[in-house]
């Protein structure tokens, strides 16, 4: 499996693995909505476009996890198919979802707690801390 979830001891916690950056991110993504719970509705497909900018790649991850707790919130949606360009220090995200079925607990926050993303020999890992 590319993420597990990581025992912690106020908040929930998982390490993504991937071979790139933009396949880190949309681990992350489905990691994040994994350890929440979330189920979505078959349709209507919805579609959503991000864009961000930060001086490190740390900051692009905390970005877009941010993006996807507020349309969880505030729009009652989650995403699971990802179509990420990262350059230099320029995200941008097309994403497809649908509306939220079921969350079992809302995440508050993706945190910079720890945050820092690794090279291994196979590709990329980040462990990533979630206000709960």
């Amino acid at each position: 499996m590319p993420f597990e979830e990581i025992r912690h001891t106020a908040d929930w916690s998982i390490r993504v693995q991937a071979p790139d950056l933009a396949s880190l991110f949309s681990q992350a993504a489905l990691g994040m909505n994994e350890i929440a719970g979330v189920t979505l509705a078959m349709s209507p497909r919805l579609e959503h476009t991000f864009d961000a900018d930060s001086s490190e790649h740390e900051g692009l991850l905390v970005a877009f996890l941010s993006e996807l707790v507020f349309q969880a919130e505030h729009e009652k949606a989650a995403f699971d198919q990802f179509n990420i360009s990262i350059t230099k220090n320029h995200l941008h995200v097309e994403m497809t979802g649908a509306p939220i079925l079921t969350m079992i607990k809302a995440i508050k926050a993706a945190t910079y707690h720890n945050l820092k993303i690794d090279k291994t020999r196979d590709g990329l890992v980040a462990e990533i801390v979630f206000d709960v």
